[in-house]
């Protein structure tokens, strides 16, 4: 394969983005060279916390100002494979918060008891530099490969450190979605590239720039359209894509598999950086019948919410449920619903995983995720408890948290696009969701204790949890207060495709 050019952006000194994909995986080396299990996961952390700083130095280079992709590197290789990495304001934010989970992650690792704990620092670097590649690359194959790593890598965590017996039925359940979710975005690409060469004459190319350039056939732009979104729907997930999920929630690992998961929302990534530019068209004829699809999903993920009675099935259909309100929002389709869905992707993915992370110390300290088993657990962890309920109030929109402006700007989409009724209903879908889990954080906390766990076996939290659950307030609080930067940083971004789908209002 022959190297016929290579290009980086003069905006920084040294190719960043690649920088950061390679970061991480030089780390590996590093690792190599220890054998204890503490060491390793002190030097994991240390690890994702220098990855961090180049994700900060990214957004120190980055222009807000400036609406076009930024940062390009570009290396032509033999087509269509080619690599090609550029970022715009959300890539900018999705890369924050990938640093930022990936160095909790190894912090969380350290924290709870795990079978062979030596390899989780090599896993997280390997999966946080696929997901750097995947929140940089302009490349759809580049994308769909780095998918498959990712979630091939995702798997063997997920099975590894599961907490049940039934971890092969979840792992069996987990790979038959999301091989079948690759499949149809591989066959949606592939369509791709052959209307591009098909219209054009050219090679075969999967690089949105040359991509967008190019008319979509409008004989098979809803084929394509509902390959890719179907793909994406599996990942993202939402209703009814997300029969992994609460298999996957009960019988895998509690925190680890789950973050990555459902903590960096790379299905709405993609559908806002992929499938919204390029099928415009295919786009505005069945966004209604998504939109109508995920109000069903609103109410479904939220009565069978209220129905479990284990902690981390609930909260898997919490997740499909908030979820479908996002779908909701960004499928009004104008640049306040884009900005609204990026920011509230953010939102969920952090508060989402600190949820994760506090469900992961309970059942480390009860064994147990039955709710009629747990209660009066406040008492012995409270600040557990209280970076809980936090996390649940951000999922559902509460003032001085992210998730109030992001659901204002989602809500104020949809109103516009849809009218009241759309937007009532997902309004509703919302007090739902905040019914069931402050219900969940009553039973788990608050209720008198009438399980078999020994109150004596519960011990307070430690200087690692309480460093975890300060991180993940802070950050929900500084956010929530102080939303302006990085709405700043994700307007000028989205102008354009607000652009491309404004002569619908």
């Amino acid at each position: 394969m022959t190297i016929t050019e290579i290009h980086w952006a003069s905006q920084s000194a040294y190719p960043i983005l690649t920088t950061l994909q390679i970061v991480p995986l030089l780390g590996l080396i590093v690792l190599y060279g220890f054998r204890n299990s503490k060491q390793l996961m002190t030097i994991g952390i240390a690890l994702t916390l220098i990855e961090m700083l180049f994700a900060i130095d990214l957004y120190r280079h980055f222009d807000q100002n400036n609406s076009a992709m930024q940062l390009s590197e570009q290396v032509s290789l033999l087509a269509p494979f080619s690599y090609h990495a550029a970022v715009d304001g959300m890539s900018v934010l999705f890369i924050l918060l990938t640093g930022l989970l990936s160095a909790l992650v190894m912090l969380y690792g350290s924290i709870i008891p795990l079978e062979r704990p030596k390899h989780l620092p090599f896993m997280v670097l390997i999966i946080e530099s696929t997901l750097m590649s995947l929140f940089t690359t302009v490349d759809m194959l580049w994308f769909a490969l780095m998918s498959f790593i990712e979630l091939s890598l995702i798997s063997y965590m997920l099975h590894r450190w599961a907490t049940s017996p039934e971890r092969d039925l979840a792992l069996t359940r987990y790979l038959q979605f999301m091989l079948t979710g690759l499949l149809l975005f591989a066959i949606g690409i592939s369509m791709l590239g052959w209307n591009y060469t098909h219209e054009t004459g050219n090679a075969w190319t999967f690089d949105l720039f040359l991509l967008k350039d190019v008319a979509v056939n409008e004989n098979i732009s809803s084929i394509i359209f509902f390959l890719l979104f179907y793909g994406l729907a599996v990942r993202i997930p939402i209703f009814p894509m997300h029969g992994w999920l609460p298999l996957v929630a009960e019988h895998g690992s509690v925190a680890l598999a789950p973050v990555f998961l459902l903590g960096l929302k790379v299905g709405i990534y993609a559908l806002i950086r992929f499938v919204l530019p390029l099928l415009p068209d295919a786009v505005i004829q069945w966004h209604e019948f998504i939109v109508t699809v995920a109000v069903a999903g609103v109410f479904y993920a939220a009565v069978m919410a209220m129905m479990q009675v284990n902690l981390r099935r609930l909260l898997s259909f919490a997740v499909v449920s908030h979820t479908s309100v996002l779908i909701i929002g960004l499928f009004s389709l104008n640049q306040i619903a884009f900005e609204g869905g990026i920011m509230l992707s953010i939102n969920f993915g952090l508060a989402t995983s600190g949820l994760l992370f506090m469900t992961g110390f309970v059942f480390w300290r009860t064994q147990t995720m039955l709710l009629q088993k747990l209660g009066g657990l406040f008492d012995h962890i409270p600040l557990i408890g209280i970076t809980f309920l936090i996390c649940g109030l951000s999922i559902v929109g509460m003032p001085g948290t992210p998730g109030f402006d992001s659901a204002h700007l989602i809500l104020e989409a949809s109103i516009h696009r849809f009218g009241a009724l759309i937007t009532i209903a997902a309004a509703l879908g919302n007090v739902v969701a905040a019914g069931f889990l402050l219900w969940a954080f009553q039973r788990a906390f608050l209720s008198p204790k009438i399980g078999t766990w020994n109150q004596k076996a519960i011990n307070p939290a430690t200087l690692h949890e309480k460093i975890l659950s300060g991180i993940i307030i802070l950050t929900l609080l500084v956010t929530g207060f102080y939303s302006e930067p990085w709405l700043g940083l994700i307007e000028n971004s989205m102008h354009g495709l607000g652009e491309l789908y404004s002569h619908l209002h």
